[in-house]
Formats: C-alpha cells, sequence, structure tokens
C-alpha cells in the first residue's frame, strides 16, 4: 500500500513531463510548418522533378561525367533549355501577332468576309450569328464600339491566363534547379526516405513503400509527358496541314501547357476562331475545327489509359487518385494523390493479409494445443490399466 502511495505523485509528475514535451513539440511542430508553408508548393515540384529526371541521370552518371553534381547540373541545364527556347520563342511571336493586330485595328483596313446565306439556315443559333457576322462584316467598327465591354473583360482574362502561364514557367524553372540539388545527393536521399518509411511503417514494409511512391510518380509524370505529346502530335499535323500560321510554335504551346497541366484549347479555340474568320465557313474549315477541338480534349481520354502503367497497384487506384487529387490539390494533386491512394491501398491490403495469417497461426496453435491434450489424455488412459 505504501509503495502505491508513493507511486501517484510520481505517475503525476511524469504526466506532466509528459504533456509539457508534447505540447513543446506540437508547438515546434507548428512553427516549422508556418515557416515551411510558403515553400511547400516549390518543394513539391522539386521532389517530383527530382523523382522523375533521376533514371536520366543514372543512366548518363559515368558516361558523360563521373560526379552526380555535374550529371546533375548538365539534365537541368538541357531540361531548361528545352523549356525556355520555345516559351521565349512562342512569347515573341505572340507579342508580334498582337502588335499586328493592333495597327490593323487602328487603321481600320479590318476585312471580315460576309457569311453565306446557309449560316442563316442552321438550326438554333443561325439566325443569330448570321446577323452578327453581316454586321461585322460591313461595319467592324460599330461592332466592336457595342461590344467593348465584352472585349475588355476577355482581354483581361487571357492576360490574367498569361501571367499565370508565366508565373508557372518561373515556378517550374526553380524547382528544377532545386530538383538538380536533390538529384546531386540521389543515393543519400533514397536511403534517407527508405529510413523515414521504415521508421513510419516497420523495416519490412518501409523499402516497399518508398519504391512504390517512387515508381507511382515516375509513372504519372510519364504519362503526363506522353499525353502531352501525344496532344502535340495531334493538333501540330492538322495546323501543319492547314496552312496556320505559326504551326510549329503553337504544337510546342500545345506541348508545354499539356505538360503544366493546363488545357489545349487555350490554342485551339483561338486557331478555330481565326481559320473561320480570315477564310469563312466551308466543308473543310469545319472537319478542320471539329477535328482539332476533339484533339484538345483528347487529354480527357487519354489518361485513364496511359495513368499508371507500371505501378504495383491497380490502374484504377492511381486514376482516381490523379483525378481526385488533381480536383482537391491542382496540378500538384495530380501527383500526390496517386500516391496517398497507392499507399493506403498497400497498407489496407497488408493490414488484411497479416490479420488472416495471425487467425491461421492462431489456428495452428490452438490445433496443436489440442493434440498435446489428446495425447497426454491417451498416455494417462493406457497407464491406468498398467498400474491396476
Amino acid at each position: 500500500m505504501l509503495q502505491t502511495r508513493l507511486s501517484i505523485p510520481t505517475i503525476s509528475r511524469t504526466l506532466i513531463d509528459v504533456y509539457i514535451r508534447f505540447g513543446l513539440i506540437l508547438l515546434l511542430a507548428i512553427s516549422c510548418f508556418e515557416i515551411f508553408k510558403p515553400f511547400i508548393s516549390l518543394m513539391a515540384w522539386s521532389v517530383i522533378l527530382a523523382i522523375t529526371l533521376y533514371p536520366l541521370q543514372t543512366y548518363l552518371r559515368g558516361k558523360i561525367f563521373d560526379g552526380e553534381g555535374r550529371t546533375a547540373t548538365l539534365i537541368v541545364f538541357l531540361v531548361i533549355c528545352i523549356i525556355l527556347v520555345p516559351s521565349c520563342l512562342l512569347g515573341i511571336a505572340l507579342i508580334d501577332s498582337v502588335e499586328h493586330a493592333l495597327e490593323i485595328a487602328r487603321s481600320g483596313n479590318i476585312r471580315i468576309p460576309p457569311p453565306s446565306e446557309s449560316v442563316a439556315a442552321w438550326p438554333f443559333v443561325g439566325k443569330q450569328l448570321y446577323g452578327f457576322w453581316h454586321l461585322a462584316s460591313t461595319d467592324f467598327a460599330s461592332l466592336a464600339e457595342k461590344l467593348a465591354p465584352q472585349i475588355k473583360v476577355v482581354a483581361l482574362a487571357l492576360l490574367g491566363t498569361a501571367r499565370g502561364v508565366g508565373v508557372g514557367l518561373l515556378i517550374f524553372v526553380a524547382a528544377l534547379m532545386i530538383a538538380g540539388i536533390f538529384m546531386a545527393y540521389g543515393e543519400l536521399g533514397t536511403r534517407s526516405a527508405i529510413q523515414i518509411a521504415s521508421r513510419i511503417s516497420g523495416p519490412e514494409r518501409g523499402p516497399r513503400l518508398t519504391v512504390l511512391c517512387t515508381a507511382t510518380v515516375r509513372a504519372v509524370a510519364q504519362g503526363v509527358v506522353g499525353i502531352a505529346f501525344i496532344q502535340m502530335l495531334l493538333i501540330g499535323v492538322a495546323f501543319v496541314m492547314k496552312g496556320v500560321p505559326g504551326a510549329g510554335l503553337l504544337a510546342l504551346a500545345v506541348l508545354l501547357l499539356g505538360i503544366m497541366q493546363l488545357p489545349a484549347t487555350l490554342i485551339t479555340i483561338p486557331v478555330i476562331i481565326f481559320v473561320i474568320a480570315t477564310e469563312g465557313v466551308s466543308g473543310m474549315n469545319i472537319v478542320f475545327a471539329v477535328y482539332v477541338f476533339i484533339a484538345g480534349l483528347a487529354d480527357n481520354v487519354l489518361k485513364p489509359m496511359l495513368l499508371g502503367r507500371g505501378v504495383d497497384v491497380p490502374m484504377p487506384v492511381v486514376l482516381i487518385g490523379a483525378l481526385g487529387g488533381m480536383v482537391s490539390g491542382g496540378v500538384i494533386g495530380l501527383f500526390v494523390g496517386p500516391v496517398v491512394l497507392a499507399v493506403g491501398y498497400q497498407l489496407f491490403w497488408q493490414w488484411v493479409e497479416d490479420t488472416q495469417q495471425q487467425a491461421i497461426e492462431g489456428g495452428e496453435a490452438v490445433a496443436s494445443g489440442e493434440a498435446v491434450e489428446g495425447g497426454q489424455a491417451s498416455g494417462r488412459t493406457e497407464s491406468g490399466p498398467a498400474a491396476g
């Protein structure tokens, strides 16, 4: 009884120490998160790029440079050139086109071909479209003055989109530079990731979960780049065959937008409007417009087919994670969602298998115990008559 009375203050002091330590650790964790919060998006992109590009560094290491750092620097330099050079050319071409359009608008020499009489016979929108088109072809100045508020809203929206693309490009370049630093210490980073995963999930599951996360990120990244490349080919071939000015640069713009997970319709819809406005409505132009519009939406069909290939989880798990993550977390969620869902899927089934294994082992133990008891009872039965 004396020992119990003495242990109560000791337990109280121990609990107070635990609460104080827990509070200090929680305060430290919250402070670290608030300090690191502005860089979460940048660092997440850096980790994604490092995981995606590290196989290329492994392949080139020793063939061009011996050191990890030099190889990573070369890869970062090449990727920046591949991204920035087409972007700069596209920006210069876009600025020239805008200046040319402004000069034409100031001079008043805008010539829009009149609509065909068949346009008025189109169902639902034929009459309204014919009237609008006819006014644009006969008195464009009054139409522009009438639509000035709407034109201003559209122009501001386009400027906002261009600003978002520019900021995203700068963030991508900065993340790529940080990814180069991560790749320079790739082996150390791999060991650290395995240690962290093993500390959280156990030494048996840690390496397997690390491989799963890495494979999921690479599969999603390769799927995104592959889809963007296929979409660039589908749209670029149509632009070249139609003779659209700057078809090559526009195709590169489609590739860049696909990699940054922006819709290709930012390119295809203005091109369709330009072709119809300059060449009028014809059978070939309608076929071109329908094909290019569908090609601009092709990524919605290709994602379920290409995302998640080569990952040790069912494809629907990766697809649902990618789509749900993108809806809830944007472009970063496109990569984080599949990783979280894949890890959760693996842990769930590991828990189910462990439960079944424990049940089997428990049944075997009970069976062996019953067998031992049966053997002992049989021995007692046989020894009884002998003793008698």
